[in-house]
């Protein structure tokens, strides 16, 4: 089939490799460049580099407001378009162009985690199990009729960057599939019920931790919110990001060191923190981390107000 790609970040690159071997892509759009790295310079989004590599003409619109951008997605003659993590909110006239419509690969079992953040918030809410739908889009947030659903667990040790990769990549032949139904024309679709749960977008100030809490919600908080932003605490006057970390025995005041391996004691539990970066540096084991900044038991680290 002729179909758009249309995405952003390294999750959507699989997708487009996947359906780049099996049909005819007119055109990928993505996101414009952002200034990144130590110069600032605009740098084309993850996308952006994979299209170019394999010769697809890459369009990168600000937004659909125009009526001469909206125009030209029309006329590309689509069978679909295809939306993995675009990051822009498509109006109906480019929901309604191409033949048989838009397809969304969105990283939650519908309807629960609609929006922004939901493989943070399924790690963070202590979900036993995610996956991915390839789902019809139409005006509302994440509400089309799906199509298909693959799952995975939810492991004990998942980050939020390991579960995002495994989803990546179990995305990209699912949406395969659902186009080889769609040309046959037996691609069922399920209606979503009206309810849903929402996920919305990840605000840094939720990345504080509250060592009040149970150990299991900071664990959660921990593993969901890593590697970006990075859940952190305050050490000495310093902020330092947690990036792993795992339940441990033990009890005591929340946020006190409990041993020379960095247990802390949480409102109920202890969390064992295990992988940190302090500002300016890269991430480090615990082991290496203490290397350079011993935390002696006793020491009491501050709690989020």
């Amino acid at each position: 089939m002729r179909i758009a790609f249309m995405g952003t970040p390294d999750f959507a690159v699989p997708a487009l490799e996947a359906l780049a071997a099996r049909h005819e892509i007119a055109a990928v759009y993505t996101q414009p460049p952002r200034p990144a790295g130590r110069g600032g310079r605009p740098r084309p989004t993850p996308v952006a580099q994979r299209a170019a590599a394999l010769g697809i003409a890459v369009r990168t619109p600000a937004n659909f407001r125009e009526a001469a951008e909206r125009a030209a997605f029309a006329a590309l003659g689509l069978d679909a378009a295809v939306v993995v993590a675009y990051g822009l909110l498509l109006p109906e006239a480019v929901l309604d162009a191409p033949r048989h419509g838009c397809f969304n690969l969105h990283a939650s079992l519908l309807p629960r985690w609609r929006g922004a953040a939901p493989i943070q918030r399924a790690i963070i809410a202590g979900d036993s199990e995610t996956g991915v739908c390839v789902m019809r889009m139409e005006k509302g947030l994440d509400t089309g009729p799906v199509a298909l659903t693959a799952r995975t667990p939810i492991r004990a040790d998942d980050t939020a960057g390991a579960l995002h990769d495994r989803l990546s990549a179990l995305g990209a032949p699912l949406m395969v599939e659902a186009l080889e139904l769609l040309g046959a024309g037996r691609l069922q679709l399920t209606p979503q019920p009206a309810e849903g749960v929402y996920a919305p977008k990840i605000d840094k100030r939720e990345a504080g931790i509250d060592w009040r809490r149970p150990a299991t919600e900071v664990d959660r908080l921990i593993r969901g919110l890593s590697p970006f932003p990075g859940a952190w605490f305050i050490l000495g006057g310093e902020r330092v990001k947690v990036l792993m970390s795992e339940l441990a025995p033990g009890a005591g005041a929340p946020g006190a060191v409990l041993d020379d391996r960095l247990a802390i004691a949480c409102g109920s539990g202890a969390v064992r923190l295990t992988r940190l970066q302090r500002a300016g540096a890269g991430p480090l084991d615990a082991r290496d981390f203490l290397r350079g900044r011993p935390v002696p038991a006793g020491v009491e680290l501050e709690s989020k107000s």
